[in-house]
């Protein structure tokens, strides 16, 4: 059932080898440098390029090996696999699978670069047996396996280690934060929380077990835990906070909180009240008082240091640099996302490209607000359209400089578009790096990569989400109080942009909501900011799954862009299907019957 590379499995007894290495998470940031003989409790098989082979020296007895620093090595080991175990075709921020919303191309050179990322792009050909269909459940239940080996060491450590409940609660919110991916993936899948499993109980594992909303009920099972004993700080950055686990709960509530339990459908039947009081209540501001909004957003997508782990983000994958290794602990899962600038950043591949449906959307009329109902009905036109500045912090784009550097003008060229125009010519500005950064902040080495922290949950999201459930319970005022407190930090988003509208003609104009708004009208106000805050974050496929709206989105955005681009005439989203990939085939061949295929004919 679980396949990797490099499988770890837990011993009573083991051989000391010599380690020709350091294992390095976030060395530059927080986490410790770990010398590998610490994780000498566990073997890497298949990766003996972690080891020397050494004439082992003798036994660890169980009381050797059940050490607090022991522990906490398998602990750092955790860590560390959320970044190691993902790459440029499985990256954990879910840009591969965005590609599936309205606020995204595929990108690269074309339809056959790529291919299993085209067929989900337009929801055709897609097949059980797609590589990229298994590798990301294979990758995630690897990081699950390294969990739950870290929670069983745990728990068999002496009750004299301090720091025994805390490093537990960091390893519940690893595991319920793995499962979540997961979930909004396949929506049907097994749950690994118990660590001491059996193989034989592996083997019996259903993927269905759960319901949908006990599934969720799962994922906040094990973050519950986490919130009631993580502290307020850390001094390491990358080990989750108590407002950590509490943006975390208020995430999984809201999406249990719309109801998809029929089991022939993925439609919301409907939309629980408690769960939304769930969301207020883990998103209290009480619980972030050492958290807001940054003075302009994009200084949480610089990579330099004194931009990193700023105050609105709450809990961030830690990448490193200047570490002593060579590449130290780099970011490669952006690394098809860099355009090939000639001579400046060869080899970059183009991949997730801003829409221009995305583009379209931060239109504004004469009061400064969004076209909520009609901001398709025409392209953006920079000559006589108003726009947010966030369009311009979100999306490169022709006439402007490429990451706010002069000496990078973007036009209709091979430079920015490796498909001709297929894609169009737009850069997504908020994964990519100012080419002047090269060497110290931008590496090649197959790929282009960054240390750029990548934020999981910002204090922005936070907000969104409590104005989604004061708005679904009816409290219309306060969500648009709380989408008006992003309007307002946006109005102020100029620092790098501050010359756009003198030197290259573009129309700064946002405002504030005023007046007065029903629910529904609130809502729709609250989901369009989501957008315009989040774009191109990786969030917009999985809010439309959770609101029941992806088909009909999706099935009129690609009607409009089958006017200009011929590859979206044979997409078709269907209902009760695309809301989720497949169950891989290899993995319900090996489950021995336990496995059932999600609905829609796969």
């Amino acid at each position: 059932m679980f396949h990797s590379k490099c499988s770890i499995n837990m011993v009573s007894t083991l051989r000391f080898k010599t380690m020709k290495t350091n294992y390095i998470y976030k060395g530059a940031k927080g986490l410790a440098v770990l010398p590998l003989c610490l994780l000498a409790l566990v073997f890497f098989t298949g990766c003996s390029n972690f080891l020397d082979e050494h004439t082992p020296q003798g036994t660890l007895s169980d009381d050797q090996v059940k050490t607090p620093e022991n522990a906490d090595a398998m602990v750092i080991s955790a860590y560390a696999i959320f970044t190691s175990a993902e790459d440029i075709n499985s990256s954990f921020s879910m840009w591969n699978f965005d590609v599936r919303s309205d606020d995204a191309y595929k990108g690269g050179s074309g339809t056959s670069d790529g291919d299993v990322f085209h067929q989900l792009e337009v929801e055709q050909g897609v097949l059980t047996t797609n590589w990229n269909i298994n590798d990301m459940w294979v990758r995630l239940y690897n990081a699950i396996s390294r969990v739950n080996t870290a929670i069983a060491l745990l728990n068999q450590t002496n009750d004299s280690f301090t720091m025994k409940q805390q490093r537990l609660a960091e390893m519940k919110y690893l595991r319920a934060y793995a499962h979540f991916l997961l979930k909004r993936l396949y929506k049907h899948i097994p749950f690994i929380v118990d660590e001491n499993m059996s193989y034989d109980d592996y083997t019996q594992l259903s993927n269905t077990e759960y319901s949908n909303d006990a599934g969720w009920q799962v994922i906040i099972d094990d973050l519950m835990e986490a919130y009631n004993t993580l502290p307020q700080t850390q001094a390491d950055k990358a080990r989750p906070t108590k407002a950590a686990a509490a943006a975390f709960l208020a995430k999984v509530y809201l999406y249990k909180a719309y109801h998809q339990d029929d089991e022939k459908s993925n439609q919301v039947t409907s939309i629980d009240k408690g769960d939304l009081e769930k969301v207020i209540e883990y998103t209290d501001p009480l619980l972030y008082t050492n958290y807001g909004l940054e003075d302009d957003i994009h200084n949480n997508f610089r990579p330099e240091d004194q931009y990193e782990n700023g105050k609105e983000s709450i809990w961030a994958i830690q990448y490193s640099h200047n570490d002593g290794s060579t590449y130290g602990n780099l970011n490669w899962s952006y690394g098809l996302i860099v355009p090939n600038i000639p001579d400046v950043t060869d080899g970059g591949t183009d991949f997730y490209k801003p829409s221009q449906n995305l583009v379209n959307a931060f239109r504004t009329d004469a009061s400064g607000l969004p076209l909520l109902d009609n901001f398709n009905a025409r392209d953006y036109d920079k000559a006589i359209d108003n726009a947010d500045p966030r369009l311009f912090l979100t999306v490169g784009m022709p006439g402007l400089p490429y990451e706010f550097n002069a000496n990078f003008i973007m036009d209709r060229t091979s430079t920015w578009s490796r498909s001709n125009g297929l894609y169009g010519y737009y850069v997504t500005l908020k994964q990519n790096i100012d080419p002047d950064l090269i060497g110290t902040y931008l590496i090649k080495g197959s790929y282009w990569a960054s240390p750029m922290n990548r934020i999981v949950f910002r204090y922005a999201d936070v907000l969104l989400e409590r104005a989604e459930a004061y708005a679904q319970l009816g409290n219309a005022g306060q969500a648009i109080q709380l989408v008006n407190e992003l309007r307002t930090r946006a109005a102020g988003s100029t620092q790098m942009i501050s010359n756009y509208h003198s030197r290259y003609g573009v129309n700064i104009y946002v405002r504030n909501y005023t007046g007065n708004y029903d629910k529904e009208q609130a809502l729709k106000i609250v989901k369009m900011e989501r957008r315009l805050e989040l774009g191109m974050e990786s969030e917009r496929f999985f809010d439309l799954v959770r609101w029941g709206e992806a088909a009909t989105v999706l099935n009129k955005y690609y009607a409009e862009e089958a006017n200009d681009c011929a590859i979206y005439s044979s997409a078709k989203f269907t209902a009760n299907k695309d809301e989720y990939l497949p169950i891989p085939y290899s993995q319900i061949a090996a489950s021995n019957g336990h496995y059932t295929q999600n609905i829609g004919n796969w």
